[in-house]
């Protein structure tokens, strides 16, 4: 992987999944609404000043959504952010960056 490039898509993790659970209460209070299922899909990877996620997110239905988490270095000791989103997504639509 390049430095600043995004990774390849790869299946979820468990921390992908502990990325998004932490990030969850972010996403609801942008949207207005609570999400009952949150399950982390696929994942890329972008290296930058820290850790940029793009995570696919299965929201319930046939609904996903894709966030952007920003996991900033070890030694700035700040909480993971979530730094945009993209909502209406299916399962079938590609992961790439925004």
């Amino acid at each position: 992987m390049l430095c600043g490039g995004a990774s390849a898509a790869r299946p979820a993790t468990g921390e992908t999944q502990q990325i998004v659970d932490e990030v969850k209460s972010q996403l609801e209070e942008k949207e207005g609404k609570t999400f009952d299922v949150f399950t982390a899909v696929e994942f890329k990877t972008q290296v930058v000043a820290g850790t940029n996620y793009f995570i696919k997110v299965h929201v319930g239905n046939d609904e996903f959504v894709h966030l952007r988490v920003f996991r900033s270095l070890p030694h700035e000791d700040k909480p993971l952010s979530l730094h945009s989103y993209q909502s209406s997504k299916t399962k079938h639509d590609e992961l790439s960056f925004f």
